[in-house]
């Protein structure tokens, strides 16, 4: 029997069973004993030896006949605290003097070893500490993903976590639920990425059902490896599942897509919903109008309600009662309860309730399937503690800038936005905040302002050959396109490769071509650091031309160079937003 099933069948809190070994200065599980040791003088029992020098009371004192001293009491394997010398002693239990328990400091005792662990799962904030989850290790469940997964965690990088929520039928209750034949595709897929400094935290949502090209991947099966042929052109949520994919697929897929590095993912079926929100007593949803949902059985006024378990899980699988009824909707839906549930893990409803930590910590792990890189106790503890100090304020829930997909004469799937798809990436690569944008974006302006004091000329004036730089293969091309056909940039040229490369992008210009250079600048949001005044150079027409210089900083055609937010028409809200789903 665990210690958590012990404690209930003793009717003992698991807490007391957490104990600090005074030899080693350590928390440790001790279960307790099947039978309570009498403290009446006695044969003692050959399996239970007490530490030597130990008679069942404190020392000096004797047990009184009929009364168990703290020792021997139930669940409280620990030997008492040594009474330094010359310290009044404490009195027996069962006096009416005795000093009262401070309820405070067990409080603290149980924060110190336990905490929420599902802020790990659905994008998470609270922490759980190595000495619980090492006894909980037993419930994750690990996958193989080879090479795709870093081996260990760093707690001094910014990391991304790729979460995944698959539509796999499995768990008692579930058979209801999602496609019946389904191999468990990626259904919800969340990329969490944390910063280095840890003041903010991003999580970018994947629609299901944007088109995407799946790269070849390899598995690994009964010990033998092969090779899935990637497919182009297809639904993200068959990067999992389909003909046999790993959630390494899934990773790779977005990476091709991003370019932004996945280390690890965290993998969770419809359970996860369910328990979790039942382990934290309910989590709080606010909806805008009316539900009556036959499809996913979700009856709810208008207002605010507490749900838990399959109330919770029809809840976000809701998509039929919120906006246009399609996925991108209810993916809105999902990040307010997602945000609701964070706010109340870190609640102190929660964090001072042994008992809801316990139920937390348990269904956290029992849902979780991770890579092996996290699998251990002490990394899922170091990851942890990491998303705990990232304030709520500053964890912002987005989605990829999507449009529908222009091959379709009837609409059911979704292709990138550009440039705005591209911006949000790179905002998470370089690892940007979405939440500190608005001041940056004014100081940069400003700076720019200042050093380009003046008027500026209209967009065709405008003369400029382009060069690569250090960005990507295709760069220059892009961006002329971008500044012919969007921009009005009419005399623009693509001039190749540059001699080296290099890491910011500059604009070189003669002093007489300073009006250009603003209104370039302003076209592409320059930085005041990229203008580089000096010599003009001679285009195919023989005219006096700038020379934009595109460095390894390049964040794609048509995305702003000081822009550290995303394009107006991305939702995007934080954990601390209360929202009501309309």
């Amino acid at each position: 029997m665990d210690a958590q099933g012990r404690g209930r069948a003793d009717n003992i809190d698991p807490a007391d069973q957490w104990v600090l070994n005074p030899n080693t200065g350590e928390y440790e599980l001790r279960l307790t004993p099947s039978a309570p040791q009498s403290a009446v003088p006695g044969p003692r029992s050959r399996t239970t030896p007490r530490p030597a020098g130990s008679s069942g009371a404190p020392r000096g004192r004797t047990a009184a006949p009929g009364r168990t001293s703290p020792a021997d009491a139930p669940g409280r394997d620990v030997p008492p605290p040594r009474r330094r010398r010359g310290a009044p002693e404490e009195p027996p239990p069962g006096r009416r003097n005795r000093r009262p328990v401070k309820k405070k400091a067990r409080g603290k005792k149980i924060l110190l070893w336990t905490g929420g662990v599902m802020a790990f799962v659905l994008v998470g904030t609270a922490g759980a500490a190595y000495l619980y989850l090492k006894h909980l290790e037993g419930n994750v469940t690990t996958e193989d993903v080879g090479n795709v997964a870093d081996d260990g965690f760093s707690k001094d990088e910014a990391f991304n976590i790729l979460i995944i929520g698959t539509d796999k039928r499995t768990g008692s209750g579930n058979g209801g639920y999602g496609d019946k034949g389904s191999v468990g595709h990626a259904d919800t897929n969340i990329l969490l990425h944390v910063s280095k400094d840890r003041t903010n935290a991003t999580a970018m949502s994947i629609p299901r059902d944007l088109i995407v090209d799946i790269p070849d991947c390899e598995v690994t099966e009964d010990g033998t490896t092969k090779v899935i042929p990637g497919t182009q052109d297809k639904r993200f949520n068959t990067s999992l599942g389909q003909f046999g994919r790993n959630p390494g697929c899934t990773m790779k897929t977005v990476e091709e897509l991003t370019g932004i590095d996945v280390n690890h993912f965290a993998m969770a079926d419809f359970n996860a919903v369910k328990t979790l929100t039942s382990a934290v007593g309910g989590v709080e949803v606010c909806l805008a109008k009316d539900v009556d949902d036959p499809d996913s059985h979700l009856k709810l006024s208008a207002g605010k309600h507490t749900i838990e378990g399959e109330q919770a899980l029809a809840f976000v699988r809701t998509r039929h009662s919120f906006g246009n009824q399609g996925d991108l909707d209810r993916i809105k839906v999902q990040q307010q309860f997602m945000s609701s549930l964070m706010r109340k893990m870190t609640s102190g409803d929660t964090l001072t309730s042994p008992t809801k930590l316990i139920k937390l910590a348990n269904a956290a792990t029992k849902a979780l399937t991770v890579d092996k890189g996290i699998g251990k106790a002490s990394t899922l503890k170091d990851v942890a503690l990491e998303l705990k100090k990232v304030p709520m304020k500053n964890i912002t829930f987005t989605t990829v800038p999507v449009k529908d997909n222009p091959a379709e004469v009837v609409k059911a799937t979704v292709v990138p936005l550009e440039p705005n798809a591209q911006q949000v990436f790179n905002m998470i690569k370089s690892d940007t905040s979405f939440t500190e944008v608005k001041a940056k974006e004014k100081k940069e302006k400003a700076a720019v302002a200042a050093r380009l004091k003046g008027t500026k000329s209209d967009a065709s004036e405008v003369r400029v050959r382009i060069l690569n730089g250090g960005a990507a293969a295709g760069s220059a091309q892009e961006e002329l396109t971008y500044l012919q056909t969007e921009a009005g940039v009419t005399k623009s040229e693509n001039a190749g490769n540059a001699d080296a490369s290099q890491a910011k992008t500059t604009l070189e210009y003669a002093p007489d071509q300073a009006d250009q250079a603003r209104r370039l600048a302003s076209i592409l949001g320059l930085k005041g650091s990229m203008m580089k005044p000096g010599k003009s150079v001679t285009n195919a027409q023989g005219l006096p031309t700038m020379t934009l210089t595109l460095g390894e900083d390049f964040k794609g055609a048509g995305v702003k160079m000081n822009s550290t937010a995303a394009a107006t028409n991305v939702d995007k809200t934080t954990a601390n937003e209360v929202k009501c789903a309309s």
